[in-house]
Order: structure tokens, then C-alpha cells, then sequence
């Protein structure tokens, strides 16, 4: 299953760099279209090799992605915390409930009955 995994990287690896190697052109990004650039008179542009713009594209998404997916899982997460409290609670309740049923036993004998 290991080298499955390193063969998959490796493959993976080579067509990201195939990919850089096809795309090194440079091109102009600018941060505003030009319309609004002139209006604002302020217009910064950057000369990047294409494949730098792409996988910027694509890291880019994915990041914002994840934020959004632990946007939308909050109430999850939430609704498992108050469950995790909620079973401390009853689980504290259990012990002080056997803790007053063998109060009047013999430690051994509450020991015993608190194992089953």
C-alpha cells in the first residue's frame, strides 16, 4: 500500500511539473481592470509565469474552500461539544448514583458491584 501511495505522489509530482515546464511564459496580472484602475489612478500589475498564476488559482480555492466547509460544519462541531458535556454530566451522575446505592456495603462488595 506504501508504494501505492509514493507512485501516486510521483505521478502527481511529474504532471505538476510538466505542467510548470509548458506554462513559463510570463504574463501581466493586474490587480484592478483597467477601467477601474484609471479611475482609482492606481493600477499595480505584476509580470508572473503562467503556471505561478494557475496554481496561485488553484491553492487559492482551495483554502477558500476549507474556511468555507468549516464555516458550514460549526454547527456540527457545536452540537458534538454539548453531547461531549452532556455525556461528562451523566457519566458524574452514574458514579455519585452507585457511589450512594453502596454506601452501606462492604468496600469489596461495592468494588465488585461497580466492576459489572
Amino acid at each position: 500500500m506504501r508504494y501505492i501511495r509514493y507512485a501516486s505522489i510521483a505521478i502527481f509530482a511529474l504532471a505538476l511539473i510538466l505542467i510548470a515546464l509548458a506554462n513559463r511564459q510570463v504574463v501581466e496580472v493586474q490587480i484592478l481592470p483597467s477601467e477601474l484602475g484609471g479611475m482609482a489612478a492606481v493600477n499595480p500589475s505584476y509580470q508572473l509565469p503562467l503556471f505561478l498564476v494557475m496554481f496561485g488559482g488553484i491553492l487559492a480555492g482551495l483554502v477558500i474552500g476549507f474556511i468555507w466547509e468549516w464555516i458550514r460544519e460549526a454547527k456540527e462541531r457545536a452540537a458534538a461539544a454539548r453531547q461531549a458535556r452532556e455525556m461528562q454530566r451523566l457519566r458524574a451522575e452514574v458514579r455519585r448514583l452507585k457511589g450512594e446505592r453502596n454506601k452501606d456495603q462492604d468496600e469489596v462488595l461495592a468494588l465488585l458491584d461497580e466492576a459489572s
